[in-house]
Parts: structure tokens; sequence; C-alpha cells
């Protein structure tokens, strides 16, 4: 690197986080989750303002790479903590109305999607439509599981039903969504490579193996010991091989470093979960406003007109509707009230930097144009500041949030990860 590299990256870390929290607090201020104003940050540090001089003049191709690089390792640590608060224990008691939701709330807006997949071939041409086609489908029925959690504590949901329903739904959501990603990236991995896929069945059983080996370093004796500088760079360390492994299997390092998280013994960290949540939580939020901006650098709406304009309206209409009526079609055959499916079918639509993180693998494996890309982002921006709002106006019209009625005591693993959210969302 040379001098004026390195001055231009701390300039430009320094910009990113001034202008990421800046506006997400002013997003917290107006009722949205701070995620709002990160992501809007990346867009307009990128090429969409100012014909791109801010963009070409603040992060000049030379020091891009470098940006990428730190952002990759702020999603992967993003993408384990994810992995870490999905709560197992979540789906006791719910486990039929959850696989219901999560039904619809991935089957239909999976269908909507390849729907519009179609649609979207004719000005947006790739070398594998099947794999496009199945990406589309799959982009749209992402939930952000992290965001949700958020949104679901700062709304005070998490004593309700509907709240644990919620969480339980999205965490069974992002497995599947997750797992079918690797399986899309597989397929368009180059050919001759689709072996090293089955080295994933292998890896995820010395996972499994290694499990006892870390209850005996958390547990020694059976009992819980704190967590020391040392423990949590053991845990960090087995994340950022599992991205690493994963990457190399020819899947997504996000994958391995989710499943690192997943497969993590919750007997042997329960009692620290909240703290290794945290202190990753500090990692990330500097390194997430570094992707959003590398994010941003891609997201070019200049030359958005008016057929771009309609295929962002269909594009918002198809995620919106699909994710709705699947989720709410899914819960009503439970017997869930329609207040309650309709708040669940609003949750669900949360997308996020989870939608960002999907779609930047796609733009990576070159399934989406840099047109496309970028009306998807404006997508996920659209979708995730609709779900306050939404349940907002199901409050007015039916009296009141469903917290203020239930007086069930909120779940420990349910409070744990609505805390844990809170430092990655």
């Amino acid at each position: 690197m040379t001098s004026h590299q390195v001055q231009l990256l701390f300039l430009d870390l320094a910009l990113i986080l001034l202008l990421a929290r800046g506006l997400g607090v002013l997003a917290v201020r107006v009722g949205q989750p701070s995620v709002i104003g990160e992501i809007l940050a990346g867009i307009l540090l990128g090429p969409t303002l100012f014909d791109g001089v801010v963009a070409d003049t603040l992060f000049p191709m030379d020091v891009r790479p470098l940006l990428t690089g730190l952002a990759d390792v702020g999603v992967a640590l993003f993408m384990f903590i994810v992995g870490l608060e999905l709560e197992h224990r979540a789906l006791h008691g719910r486990r039929r109305a959850t696989a219901t939701a999560a039904l619809g709330s991935t089957l239909v807006p999976f269908v909507f999607g390849v729907g519009l997949a179609f649609y979207l071939l004719r000005n947006h041409e790739t070398d594998q439509p099947a794999s496009f086609v199945v990406f589309m489908g799959l982009a749209l029925s992402v939930t952000a599981f992290p965001v949700l959690a958020r949104i679901i504590s700062e709304r005070g949901l998490g004593r309700s039903e509907i709240g644990g329903l919620a969480l339980a739904t999205a965490a069974l959501v992002d497995v599947v969504a997750w797992s079918a990603l690797a399986g899309v990236q597989a397929v368009v991995g180059g050919a001759g490579d689709y072996w090293r896929v089955s080295l994933l069945i292998p890896f995820t059983a010395v996972l499994l193996a290694i499990r006892p080996l870390i209850r005996r370093v958390f547990m020694p004796g059976g009992k819980a010991q704190p967590l020391t500088p040392l423990r949590l760079t053991f845990i960090l360390i087995g994340a950022l091989l599992s991205s690493a492994a994963t990457e190399a299997m020819g899947m997504h390092y996000i994958f391995g470093a989710f499943l690192s998280g997943v497969l993590l013994p919750r007997e042997a960290i329960a009692s620290l979960r909240d703290e290794i949540c945290d202190r990753t939580g500090q990692i990330t939020s500097v390194l997430l406003p570094v992707y959003f901006v590398v994010a941003g650098l891609k997201v070019d709406l200049r030359t958005v007109g008016m057929e771009g304009l309609v295929e962002l309206g269909a594009i918002v209409l198809v995620a919106v509707g699909g994710k709705f009526c699947g989720t709410y079609a899914g819960a009503r055959s439970q017997r869930l009230p329609a207040r309650e499916s309709a708040m669940l079918a609003a949750l669900m639509n949360t997308r996020g930097l989870t939608e960002l993180v999907i779609l930047g693998v796609g733009l990576q494996m070159g399934l989406l144009d840099g047109s496309l890309y970028s009306l998807m982002v404006v997508m996920a921006l659209v979708t995730t500041a609709m779900t306050g709002p939404l349940l907002s106006l199901l409050d007015r019209r039916q009296g009141g949030p469903l917290s203020t009625r239930d007086g069930s005591e909120q779940p420990e693993g349910q409070a744990a990860t609505a805390r844990g959210a809170q430092s990655t969302a």
C-alpha cells in the first residue's frame, strides 16, 4: 500500500462511520431501524449523486478492494452472530405453527419471485437463466432475523405469543434461505467443481464432532466459565476458519460463518451468549457500515427511467404481496387470529442487511446486473421501512399493542435473542 492509499483508507473509514452512525440515529428518531439510515448512507456515497464524482474521488478503485476486505470480515462475523442467535428452544410448543408460517413465508414469495424473474429476463439477460430464476425467488423469500428481533424488542412484542412465533418463523426461514443460497452458488460454480460441495457433509460432521471439545473449554467440570479474551478468540477463529472452508468448497463464506454459529453447543455458551454477541457486535458495528458503503458504491440510480420505475414497482409489489399473503395464509391455517396473522406477515416482510448480503452474492455470481441490483437494494430499503408503519397501523385499528394485553413472561431465549440483535441490526 502506498502512503496515499493509507490516507484515503483512514479518511474513508472515518467518513463512513460518521455518516452511517449519523443517519442511523436519525432513522431511529423517526421510528425506523438504524439499518435504514446506514443503507441510505451507502447509497448517498455511491455514484447516484453528483454524477459519481464523490464516489470516484473518495473511493478510488485502488482503495475499494481494501474496503471490500474489511466489509467481508464484518459480514462474516455478522452472519456468525445471526447463527448464534437462532434460538432452538423457540420452536418448542409451536412447531406446527412455526413450520406452517415459515412454509407460507418462503414458498409463496418464492413462487411469486420465480414469476417476476421471467418478466425481468426480458431486460436483464444472463448466461444462467435457470439459476437467475431460482435466485430471484430466493431473494424475495428472505427475512432479516436480526432486524426483526430488534423491532420486536423495541415494540414490546417479546412478551406476546406473536413475538415468539415471529422469531421462530424467521429463524426457520433463515436456515432455509442460507441453505438454498449455498445450493445456488454451488450450481453456478465452474463446471467440474461440483464435487467440492459434497465436502459440506464431512465438514458439518467435523463441526458436530468438536462440540464436546467446545463444552470442555467453556464448561470444565460442568461449570460455566467467564468469557475471557482467549475463549472469545477461540470462538472467532472457529467462525473464520468455517468461513474459509465453505468458500473453498465453492459456496459463499457467509454460509460457513452462519453454520459455525448455529452448531455451537447452546448449553455450553448459554450464560455467555449475550456477552459474545455484544463483544462481536462491537467489531461489526465498525465493519458493517463499510459493507453498506461497498454495497452502495454498486447502486447507480442515475439511469433508472420509466421502464426502470415500472420494474421497481413490480419488484416491491411482488416482494410485499408474496411475503404478506404467504405468511398470513400460513398463520390463518393454524387458526391464528386475523390481527395476529397480519402482524406476523408485516414482521416477516423485514429484509434489511440480510437482503443486501444475498444481493451481493447474486451480483458476485453474475446473476444480477448493475441496474437490477440497484432496484433490488431499493426494494430492501422500502420493505424494511414499511414494517414499522404497518405495525403501527394495525395497532391503531385494533386497539393497541399486543404486549399490553398479554401478561405472559418472555422466554429467556427470546429475550436473549432480542437483546443480542441490538448490537447487530
